[in-house]
């Protein structure tokens, strides 16, 4: 047992860190106004002000300006308010065709499979067996009536990368609109929109240290899009709904908090991590690309054992992870991510995703891999799939 709880379940939500309480904490007793303009009261102004810089912070780490940035409750509202918003702006003028990849997150997929229950017409790029997109098939599935393409920057369960800058790229050269689902790449790989044309980026607090329920949804300026929810006039009358304004300044501080120093030391773990396991123990499988995936995800398959059963153990002894995907925790599907790289349901069920954060250290990654030899040992001794390997 280790004597403290080891998380490594960071894709899922993060711990807040400290600083970003402590920013937050006047906008919920000191400055807990509603946000006004210079005509309104001061403590209306003052909550204005940190809304505003917020924002500011926000569009410059994508090289973006502030009116170009709109504040949401997290990365499943803003990537529902992009893809329902553009194709409500575009239905009359340009189509209803939708193009989204067959591993995106279900904030992405399941609006695809609404909107297609609703009469328009879906495609479900396939990717190769590393969760790479299949760029010939995305290029030849775009027609005039594309209204919006959506593919995920970086895979939720396996930390694939997707070449952003060739997806937005046809894209542009079809004149189609590109989202893209940031929310776990955001502010750790490297994405300026003055550089790559992609239209809307999803992005959420909770991945990177930041408080849970706020998010935010970058929409470049000019791009069609109609507010899909009824009600006050708040940002720039893009979103109905209060601000969250301590969120937002908390998302904020979260992203000045995010170093390139802090980055390289998570990919240090995940290095270390997937070399270990592949050193000492066998019948194991990496899965999304080796090098082309977020610095602090690594997903593996350990064979002829179920990752329901390793996380129990892992959770006795002290250590959270998830299986398949922190989303199928409750279900005995086979995550959707493995089945569309290839995989089996065997290779799905056997998954474990350890995705590392601030407060990791390499010793939680020496004792949980101690831990998880223990376990797969025991696992497979009493695993009749296990006999004669």
């Amino acid at each position: 047992m280790f004597d403290r709880m080891v998380y490594l379940d960071n894709a899922a939500s993060t711990r807040l860190d400290e600083r970003v309480l402590e920013a937050m904490k006047p906008y919920y007793f000191d400055i807990y106004a509603v946000a006004t303009s210079e005509f309104g009261y001061s403590m209306g102004i003052d909550a204005k002000e940190g809304l505003e810089e917020a924002r500011e912070t926000i569009a410059s780490s994508l090289g973006a300006s502030a009116e170009e940035i709109v504040f949401t409750s997290g990365d499943t509202e803003s990537s529902n308010m992009a893809i329902k918003g553009v194709l409500a702006a575009l239905k009359k003028k340009k189509g209803e065709h939708i193009i989204v990849s067959k591993i995106e997150d279900f904030s992405v997929l399941n609006t695809a499979k609404t909107l297609e229950k609703m009469g328009y017409k879906v495609d479900y790029i396939s990717v190769d067996s590393e969760g790479i997109l299949n760029l010939n098939e995305l290029e030849n599935a775009i027609t005039e009536n594309t209204a919006l393409v959506s593919i995920q920057h970086a895979n939720q369960e396996i930390g694939t990368l997707q070449d952003l800058e060739t997806i937005a790229n046809i894209c542009n050269e079809k004149e189609v609109l590109l989202h893209t689902d940031a929310t776990h790449s955001y502010t750790r790989v490297p994405l300026d929109v003055s550089k790559i044309p992609v239209d809307l980026i999803s992005m959420s607090a909770h991945t990177i240290h930041g408080p849970r329920g706020v998010g935010a949804l970058y929409i470049r300026d000019g791009t069609p899009i109609n507010k899909w929810m009824d009600g006050g006039f708040q940002e720039s009358n893009r979103r109905a709904g209060l601000e969250n304004i301590p969120g937002t300044v908390g998302f904020a501080k979260a992203v000045e908090l995010t170093t390139p120093e802090e980055t390289e030391f998570l990919r240090s773990l995940r290095d270390y991590t997937i070399k270990r396991i592949f050193d000492e123990i066998p019948h194991v499988t990496l899965n999304g690309n080796k090098t082309q995936r977020t610095p602090q995800n690594a997903n593996i398959t350990f064979h002829y054992v179920e990752g329901e059963s390793m996380t129990l153990h892992l959770d006795m002894r002290g250590f959270a992870v998830s299986t398949g995907s922190a989303c199928f925790s409750r279900s005995l599907e086979a995550s959707h991510v493995i089945l569309g790289i290839g995989g089996d349901h065997e290779r799905a069920h056997g998954s474990l995703r350890f995705t590392f954060g601030r407060y990791n250290t390499i010793e939680d990654v020496d004792a949980i891999i101690d831990a998880i030899k223990e376990i797969v040992e025991q696992l497979r001794a009493i695993s009749p799939l296990y006999e004669g390997k």
